[in-house]
């Protein structure tokens, strides 16, 4: 079998056992099944089992753009209102987060005995496509980085949604999580709508533009009362099924038994990451009269397209925990580049 060929094959092997494993966790009732499924099934099959073949990265913006023009039709003009009152609450916990982002990175360089610029980018909440950039940029190892930062997104994915059901209860939320009807028109234009903005957002050269763009058109659209009419639920779990596959291909069985006590020290500090700031986004909800699992997952240094996709599962506020994640991604990335090169100056004085 020519190579192509046989890399294809395997490819549509692993979405198809993928899938198999969302339909299972969704049978059993698990929180956000069609993304936790494929992501912990990969996940094991690349540490332990016998795939190998690599997912295509481009396939990852296909399933961002469909969650984030689903994502934009609940900013509504009420919703949008009721944000901007919480603007500076919302900018608060970007900062909040920054800052234990910062502590922790600290003890983890002590811990590990590696450099600070590296702690940092291990241990701020971005993206691992961003952070591994980032990590060339400055010099330093971008395996653990990618590690660190996609067992922080698999982690937040997993481990919240079972939290809240822990806190809330295990209802039947298959009504909250399914999605429109199929109309041609109505999902057409949302399509259409998904594929501008993402277009846009790139010409541009804007940060992470297949979710931001798709995002910024279709809630516009929510917003003026136009009615994009929301994807059905087949295509939002295939959408989350390109990304939890995704996610857990990003696992190797190299990058755990290269890493030794680096590795521990690693996920240590991105678990730590999680409970501190989850246990300050419940205190800040209380003091401000909010509900706390909106807070908490908009608070949660998980990617946005995975907050989204649980706050729509579990029935949070959508647009609330959405604006809490955009927040903190429009103050933190754009200026994590300038702020790392300031850390590397500053650890490059103490080591010499």
């Amino acid at each position: 079998m020519p190579p192509v060929i046989k890399e294809k094959a395997a490819l549509a092997t692993l979405y198809l056992f993928a899938s198999a494993a969302g339909w299972l966790f969704a049978v059993i009732g698990m929180p956000l099944p069609w993304m936790m499924g494929p992501l912990i099934f990969t996940a094991i099959a690349y540490i332990f089992g016998p795939f190998n073949v690599e997912v295509p990265i481009h396939t990852r913006p296909v399933g961002q753009a469909i969650i984030a023009a689903q994502v934009g039709l609940a900013f509504t003009p009420t919703a949008v209102a009721a944000l901007l009152a919480l603007a500076p609450l919302m900018i608060g916990m970007a900062l909040v987060t920054a800052l234990c982002a910062c502590i922790i990175g600290v003890l983890l360089a002590r811990l590990a005995d590696m450099p600070l610029p590296q702690a940092f980018l291990i241990t701020f909440p971005t993206s691992p496509v961003e952070a591994a950039v980032l990590a060339e940029r400055f010099h330093s190892d971008p395996a653990p980085i990618i590690l660190a930062q996609t067992t922080r997104i698999a982690a937040i994915v997993v481990l919240v949604p079972i939290a809240i059901y822990s806190v809330d209860g295990w209802p039947d939320r298959s009504t909250i999580a399914a999605g429109g009807s199929f109309d041609v028109l109505g999902n057409g234009f949302l399509a259409l709508l998904a594929v501008s903005g993402a277009l846009l957002f790139r010409k541009l050269g804007l940060s992470n533009p297949f979710f931001l763009g798709p995002l910024f058109l279709s809630s516009l659209a929510a917003a003026v009362g136009l009615h994009p009419v929301a994807f059905p639920p087949p295509i939002l779990a295939m959408a989350q099924i390109v990304l939890g596959t995704w996610l857990g291909s990003t696992f190797h069985r190299d990058l755990f038994l290269k890493g030794g006590s680096a590795v521990i020290a690693t996920l240590t500090s991105t678990l730590a990451l999680l409970v501190a700031v989850s246990a300050l986004a419940v205190l800040i909800a209380i003091g401000a009269g909010q509900d706390p699992i909106a807070l908490v997952l908009g608070a949660a240094p998980g990617g946005v397209t995975e907050m989204a996709l649980t706050a729509k599962f579990v029935g949070a506020d959508l647009a609330l925990v959405t604006a809490f994640q955009l927040t903190r991604i429009f103050i933190l990335i754009p200026n994590l580049p300038w702020f790392i090169g300031i850390v590397e100056r500053l650890d490059q004085r103490r080591r010499s």
